[in-house]
């Protein structure tokens, strides 16, 4: 059950926020290995480029890859928040009574193994989709995908089972840092509103402020993983399947940095604080308060 509450609440969330996930894509790609004044800004900032994408491709261009962002957010969320809830519910995430901010850590971290392996081929098909637009605007290599079974069907053809896991080792590292954050510090933030009574114990303020300060935490420490994520699943490959401008995560890293400078691996942090933000407040709220409801029962 703590699975899928976790699943549930994930999706909750990704219908709200999926617009800014078109949006954060969309940044992380511009300018992709091109020095600062080399290529066309199409999209300065995250109000900008929402209106950029509205008026040239519509309002439901907002919406792109959203079937497979919401088998994604269930089976890896379901996976992940289900996973740690297990291990908090066994008390191991506490050392004498309280949360203990080593132990949720690693917690986080574990928890975050599984789900992205998982769901590894809908998150490479919600890339492909969100990155596809007009030529006018478009950025990062351009696939012409119908919509989520067709390009499964299409990656499965052309590359066997194994193309469909490509780019799955840069899920990982970015879901593991990602969990880690974001769940240690909802818990721990959790902890001190108890001990300061400054929120009246199970009101619903605790899991939203909890969120609120967990989501600054985990932008800053997911953008650089997620920028070469975003990158590797949607870099174009050869005939073997085999990726033309990367050849893995360390390789991503050092090509962005040598070309962009380190601010690159922080492309789209407003989009991406947009977007995780309200995600990580929806989602842990979701989830929280669905648990409550169900052991209520």
């Amino acid at each position: 059950m703590d699975f899928l509450l976790g699943g549930l609440a994930a999706c909750g969330a990704c219908i709200f926020t999926n617009p800014l996930e078109v949006v954060k894509t969309r940044m992380q790609l511009q300018g992709e290995l091109k020095g600062r004044g080399s290529y066309t800004v199409h999209y300065r900032n995250v109000f900008h480029a929402t209106y950029t994408i509205w008026k040239t491709d519509g309002l439901l261009a907002l919406q792109k890859g959203l079937m497979p962002g919401l088998l994604y957010q269930f089976c890896m969320n379901g996976v992940r928040l289900g996973s740690y809830a297990m291990i908090e519910s066994a008390g191991y995430t506490q050392t004498g009574g309280r949360v203990s901010a080593v132990k949720s850590t690693v917690a986080g971290a574990l928890a975050g193994v599984l789900g992205p392996l998982m769901a590894s081929p809908v998150y490479m098909v919600k890339t492909h989709l969100q990155a596809q637009s007009t030529s006018s605007i478009a950025v990062g290599h351009q696939y012409k995908h119908q919509g989520m079974l067709d390009a499964l069907v299409t990656i499965y053809q052309r590359h066997g089972i194994i193309g469909l896991w490509r780019g799955s080792s840069s899920a990982v590292p970015r879901v593991m840092v990602g969990s880690a954050v974001q769940l240690s510090t909802f818990s721990k933030t959790k902890q001190v509103t108890r001990d300061l009574q400054l929120i009246k114990p199970a009101s619903p303020l605790e899991p939203l402020v909890a969120g609120m300060v967990s989501s600054l935490f985990a932008v800053l420490a997911i953008t650089p993983f997620d920028v070469v994520s975003t990158r590797l699943y949607n870099q174009p490959v050869d005939q073997r399947g085999k990726g033309l401008f990367y050849t893995g995560n360390l390789d991503c890293f050092a090509k962005t940095v040598r070309k962009e400078g380190f601010a690159g691996l922080y492309k789209g942090t407003g989009a991406s604080y947009f977007r995780l933000g309200p995600h990580t407040v929806l989602s842990l709220f979701f989830w929280d308060e669905l648990r409550k409801l169900y052991w209520k029962r």
